[in-house]
């Protein structure tokens, strides 16, 4: 068997088979490019959903990650660490909020969302003790713990994980009045993904965001935004809201926010929303360590430039006209989505996602696909425009088109 191949056959033998990922077995990776075991370059176009939004490799995130694992690593929130009180400063100026938890993955930032949420509800709104309730999206895509999964509309991620989380009421994405008519006074959030991610990369309708804003500033609810993909530059602005003006009462961040380097995320929102918890409440050992504080302060210095939110709008430009032209024909049905993000949607005739993703593979690119004939690409924020060219170049000669 070629080295790929045997280490694939390891991989099978050996770990849980949670993932169906493409047959490529990645050694190194710099920029926009990955290498594999037998030395075949390959044009990632996935960037790790949006956490590599400044590739792989950064040297300013590389630097300081070694100068911080040269000082201390972790303290547990036991102890104050000199890194914390920056990182959090830092990010809550970037959001314009005051107050930020951290804690290591996207997943976990949303269950703390979740709890914050409910414990401003019963402490705050004064909603009855365990009736607190929350409004989400269908199509949602927030995480697979079972609290998560309990508010999912997708079979495979909730099939035979019950009993499931009760508190969440389920209303169909980019609707308004279904909003408004599942509001009671026991709604305490509204949480959703200002761009449906996993669902393919759905826009909502315009005006469809200010309208959330401006339904739960009405009804006293909390409006939690769940930007751990589509936010910190890769729509073009530092946020998906951004595009609509609106500012939420809470950014769930995650993935960019680690620059692929650790894993970090957070909840940021006002004092009086966070402030709802007191000592012993909440916590994670890893949460906001001086490894991940370093790097992420790294990655909002780089945001303050807005030099790579700039770069995602110009080159998603280009990326969006591109790929509309492929639209009309036999090949694209439909192109969805908002700066150096897209959702294609293949015609069924020429494949599934998976198997245009395979034949891309075959041709240097590197794509995932999601939910039946539909292809995400979302490269990192520093790929070249040539780069990006000859990607779309491989997309059409894949496609026929």
């Amino acid at each position: 068997m070629s080295t790929t191949e045997t280490a694939i056959a390891s991989a099978e033998a050996h770990s849980a088979h949670n993932y169906h990922p493409l047959p490529v077995v990645v050694a190194t990776a710099e920029g926009a490019w990955m290498t594999d075991v037998e030395g075949r370059r390959y044009l990632d176009l996935l960037a790790g959903y949006s956490a590599l939004n400044f590739g792989h490799g950064n040297r300013r995130l590389i630097d300081a990650a070694k100068a911080q694992l040269e000082r201390v690593t972790l303290t547990s929130r036991a102890f104050h660490h000199d890194r914390f009180a920056d990182f959090c400063t830092e990010l809550a100026a970037l959001c314009g909020m005051e107050t930020v938890l951290p804690m290591n993955t996207g997943a976990e930032a949303v269950e703390t969302a979740v709890k914050t949420a409910r414990k401003w509800g019963y402490r705050v709104k004064g909603v009855p003790d365990g009736m607190a309730k929350i409004i989400v999206a269908s199509d949602n895509f927030h995480g697979r713990t079972t609290t998560i999964v309990s508010f999912s509309t997708d079979p495979e991620a909730r099939a035979d994980f019950g009993p499931y989380t009760p508190g969440f009421e389920i209303v169909p994405y980019g609707d308004l009045t279904a909003m408004r008519e599942a509001m009671t006074e026991n709604t305490v959030a509204v949480l959703i993904e200002p761009i449906q991610g996993e669902a393919g990369v759905l826009v909502p309708p315009a005006g469809y965001l200010s309208g959330v804003r401006e339904l739960t500033r009405e009804r006293n609810v909390l409006f939690v935004a769940d930007e751990i993909q589509s936010g910190l530059g890769r729509t073009g602005k530092t946020f998906a809201l951004d595009h609509e003006g609106v500012v939420p009462d809470m950014y769930v961040l995650g993935k960019a926010l680690g620059g692929g380097v650790v894993p970090v995320s957070a909840v940021v929102s006002s004092a009086d929303v966070l402030g709802v918890f007191r000592p012993g409440e909440h916590g994670s050992t890893f949460g906001g360590n001086p490894l991940a504080c370093a790097v992420a302060l790294e990655v909002i210095a780089m945001l303050r430039t807005g030099e790579y939110q700039q770069r995602a709008a110009e080159l998603g430009d280009h990326l969006h006209r591109e790929l509309g032209l492929l639209t009309g024909g036999s090949a694209v049905e439909t192109v969805r989505g908002r700066g150096l993000w897209a959702g294609v949607d293949i015609a069924p005739a020429l494949g599934t996602g998976r198997e245009i993703s395979e034949k891309l593979m075959e041709q240097g690119v590197l794509v995932k696909d999601t939910h039946g004939s539909t292809i995400r690409i979302a490269p990192p924020l520093v790929i070249s425009k040539e780069d990006l060219d000859w990607g779309l170049d491989r997309l059409r000669a894949v496609l026929g088109a």
